[in-house]
């Protein structure tokens, strides 16, 4: 006797389960074909396109589905060579190398700025080596430390960020550390150049 009671519990239980699952299977189909994303006309609230969550979902597990993707590539803002690369990280530290990183990647702004200006040579190396009656455009290369110097990973950051165009140099083409330079060549600088701004221990001049 008691063995049927048990069964007949068993099997209202088994009953009672199987109602809740149908209705749940119900709920979650109707949620299923919800809009999961909608496009709407803003100016006429027309409906352009609306994906389901079933939608969404098949579209991720099939293997024919081809997805679309702008993938964002930054280029740098001059393509140099590795040699260049390193000439313009010695004549940055040789230049900057007591200012901070901001001040390094203005001196490398600099230079790449001439070698975007037609009035200066095309590349980075002849830029940095330029030389006029015997005289030459950076201090470094003729007193040698562009020779000795050591780079920082802060020389490397700010000229990758210089190359990569984070720019704040105005356009300056020319730049001079006042109380190391001497007085005529801080006459022609305030003679026959723009002065821009002041940044560390440089004047920047266009």
């Amino acid at each position: 006797m008691y063995k049927r009671y048990a069964t007949l519990f068993v099997l209202f239980y088994l009953v009672i389960g199987t109602g809740w699952l149908c209705v749940q299977g119900i709920f979650v189909d109707k949620q299923a074909v919800k809009e999961a994303f909608m496009l709407v006309n803003d100016s006429s609230g027309e409906v352009l396109q609306a994906t389901s969550y079933l939608g969404v979902t098949q579209e991720q597990v099939s293997t024919k589905r081809v997805l679309d993707m702008n993938v964002l590539i930054r280029k740098n803002r001059i393509e140099i060579t590795q040699s260049e690369y390193e000439n313009l990280l010695r004549i940055v530290e040789a230049e900057a190398g007591g200012e901070d990183k901001k001040g390094k990647m203005l001196v490398a702004n600099v230079v790449l700025n001439r070698v975007e200006n037609e009035d200066f040579p095309d590349t980075v190396t002849e830029v940095i080596f330029q030389s006029e009656n015997g005289t030459t455009q950076f201090s470094p290369i003729s007193d040698g430390r562009f020779y000795t110097v050591k780079i920082s990973q802060e020389t490397k950051e700010a000229v990758d960020a210089a190359l990569r165009g984070e720019d704040n140099s105005q356009g300056a083409l020319y730049f001079v550390a006042r109380k190391a330079a001497d007085d005529n060549k801080l006459r022609w600088f305030d003679k026959n150049l723009n002065r821009l701004f002041a940044y560390g221990g440089h004047e920047f001049f266009s």
